[in-house]
């Protein structure tokens, strides 16, 4: 068990570790961000900051004998740095970024534990995409095996004469079948150091061009009808992983049963509706379980909640979200809205 008043160690400096930081804070913790941006959200609430490469072996070192504990606020933190490090600062283990940062390798790894995945292949040439295409059908997207997120990386293509029109450049990639589906839905869990597993409330997930828009608990029966066997699934990927910490597993309701999308080894953002709607937020249990604590209650605090985030101009519509008593606002402190860009989220409780 790690004591209040040790420092946890946050690698990358976006608004989750910002949240993760705050959550820390009220329990009594000390915050260190290690980020490549000189400027970062997290760093603004945090006791420490150190702005170097990830593959700065001094200062990675550095950060390192100041932490007593490391995690991370996004899945792709470069893994071959952390190698140096003491594997047992690490919460969760470097596997889990390993498994998530490769879409190829995390579509295998759910299969070999019973899972299904939408109809994908490997794609590394033209002909493996025009072949990918004539065995799954079309339409179907192909992203990129690495780094993609909120939409990025990612082409859709409605007919066979699309695949004429990409250039592929070199980069490993997947190619997916579409999935017909009722719903967008996330399963949520904290697992401890000793296997004690809770779950959140499931939200059903809305998205526009490729980011979340918003999330909303509790689910539909539709939705409902596919938790047990989606949340049966997350726990086998903590369990097989040895997961400490906050996991994100992201599925498709389908007529079939949950199609599982893919999962995300760190606080995730259609939790975001937890700090205000559960008992104890995704934050708060994700630091209880790296710091060996027991785990709070995940449990709902309202009737229903609904988060929304706010997108590019409209952090500029903040006067007017406030207007609503009802609505709680978060502002993560970045200077440019840009559009598509995550500046923030209002979480609305509902009540009776």
């Amino acid at each position: 068990m790690i004591p209040p008043g040790e420092t946890i160690g946050i690698l990358g400096g976006g608004q989750l570790g910002r949240m993760m930081a705050m959550a820390a804070a009220q329990l009594g913790y000390r915050t260190h961000v290690y980020a490549p941006e000189e400027q970062c959200v997290a760093a603004e609430v945090c006791a420490a900051f150190t702005s170097a490469a990830w593959d700065d072996a001094a200062a990675m070192a550095r950060f390192a004998a100041d932490c007593a504990v490391i995690t991370y606020e996004f899945e792709n933190v470069p893994v071959a740095p952390l190698a140096a490090l003491d594997e047992s600062l690490l919460r969760p283990h470097p596997r889990a970024l390993e498994t998530a940062q490769d879409r190829l390798a995390e579509k295998r790894f759910v299969e070999g534990l019973g899972g299904r995945p939408a109809p994908y292949a490997a794609v590394d040439t033209i002909a493996d995409l025009e072949s990918s295409i004539e065995r799954i059908g079309l339409p179907g997207i192909l992203k990129t095996r690495r780094d993609g997120y909120d939409g990025k990386g990612q082409w859709r293509l409605r007919e066979a004469s699309d695949a004429g029109n990409i250039e592929l450049s070199g980069a490993p990639l997947v190619y997916e079948g579409f999935v017909k589906f009722d719903a967008e839905f996330s399963v949520i869990l904290c697992r401890a150091e000793d296997g004690d597993i809770r779950f959140w409330d499931t939200p059903v997930n809305e998205h526009e061009g490729g980011i979340l828009a918003r999330s909303t608990v509790p689910a539909s029966s539709a939705v409902q009808a596919h938790v047990d066997a989606a949340r049966d699934l997350a726990a086998k990927v903590a369990e097989r992983l040895g997961y400490i910490g906050v996991l994100t597993c992201e599925f498709f309701a389908t007529s079939e049963g949950p199609v599982f999308n893919e999962m995300a080894p760190r606080v995730h953002n259609s939790g975001h509706w937890t700090i205000e709607g559960a008992l104890t937020s995704q934050f708060e249990n994700h630091v209880r379980a790296i710091c060996g604590l027991p785990l709070g209650d995940p449990g709902l605090a309202a009737t229903g909640v609904e988060m929304h985030n706010i997108l590019g101009d409209s952090a500029n519509d903040w006067a007017q979200i406030l207007s609503d008593p009802a609505n709680h606002l978060h502002l993560y402190g970045k200077a440019a809205a840009r559009p598509g860009r995550k500046m923030g989220h209002v979480t609305r409780l509902i009540l009776g």
